[in-house]
């Protein structure tokens, strides 16, 4: 259904959220936190609007879930680094952008974050199964159903929209909620530990 007017596109939105799978949300905090404890990295890929995601996240993990402890998350984005896309996908073939990138890296019980709204990205679809062929933990950000995309992840977050920018939104919405129920954890598991 085509958007007309901006109070209409925030019906949507809060129809959209009214039907947003919290459950999966909790797995993917779950999975986060099991990374952060165990010492496992986390690569976040994505294009476009899910690369900037992509670049958000891993900032909001990196520095932001870090809280004032010695500890920190080990998150980085696969799109953050230009020169090895660019080489990939001119010497290559543009699907191999980030699964080579994770060849160099991927290790089993890391964990390969990917995001795509429309769950069907040939460059994403590539590197998840890079990752499940390395034995990382696959964690998927979509929406349209979820595409190809979700037989590829462990935890699949599925926006119940065909509305990419609606799906955009609730990404973010949810990486931030992921984030804050992080930083919960660890500033308690702080205070725990030295009280």
């Amino acid at each position: 259904m085509l958007i007309t007017d901006p109070s209409s596109y925030f019906d949507d939105v809060a129809r959209v959220i009214t039907n947003m799978p919290l459950a999966v949300i909790d797995r993917i905090v779950e999975a986060l936190m099991d990374a952060y404890e165990s010492n496992h990295r986390i690569y976040l890929f994505g294009n476009g609007g899910s690369a900037a995601l992509a670049s958000h996240f891993a900032c909001d993990l990196g520095k932001g879930a870090a809280n004032g402890s010695g500890k920190r998350f080990q998150a980085l984005a696969l799109t953050d680094n230009i020169p090895m896309m660019t080489a990939w996908a001119n010497d290559a073939n543009y699907e191999d952008i980030f699964a080579e990138q994770l060849v160099n890296f991927v290790n089993p019980g890391d964990i390969a974050l990917a995001i795509s709204g429309s769950g069907r990205s040939p460059n994403v679809l590539k590197a998840l199964k890079v990752a499940r062929e390395a034995y990382a933990v696959t964690i998927g950000l979509t929406g349209c159903r979820g595409g190809l995309m979700k037989d590829l992840c462990d935890v699949c977050l599925i926006v119940p929209s065909d509305n990419m920018q609606i799906i955009e939104d609730l990404h973010l919405s949810v990486t931030h909620a992921v984030f804050i129920a992080l930083r919960a954890r660890i500033c308690q598991n702080n205070h725990e530990a030295v009280a």
